[in-house]
């Protein structure tokens, strides 16, 4: 059971932290960040928080950026949502996009070597 409460916390902070990055973070090199998922242990006492940027050469900076502020991020997810204590934030890149170009490319080479 705590799996599915775990998952609607970090469904929750999904869509907090996307308005909190929009609106709330003033640094300019979060700005093009993306939140693709976030991950909640089944303790709510950390999460990961997957990440996408627009351009490859970005990732660094959001990243330390988003280390900068993962206080007051974590702050804010505090008041937004009641729980009794806000899970620890973890920032990570989230591959799945770069691996779903990558099979769709080996598929296309397989679908064009086989006509």
């Amino acid at each position: 059971m705590s799996n599915v409460r775990a998952n609607r916390v970090g469904e929750q902070m999904k869509k907090e932290m996307a308005g909190i990055l929009m609106s709330e973070v003033k640094d300019p090199r979060v700005q093009f960040v993306t939140v693709t998922d976030v991950e909640v242990t089944g303790d709510l006492q950390q999460a990961t928080v997957y990440i996408t940027v627009l351009e490859d050469e970005q990732r660094d900076e959001a990243l330390s950026a988003l280390k900068k502020a993962k206080g007051f991020i974590r702050s804010e997810i505090g008041k937004r949502i009641q729980l009794r204590k806000t899970p620890d934030l973890t920032f990570t890149f989230d591959n799945a996009i770069e691996q779903g170009n990558r099979i769709e490319n080996l598929l296309r080479d397989l679908n064009e070597r086989g006509e």
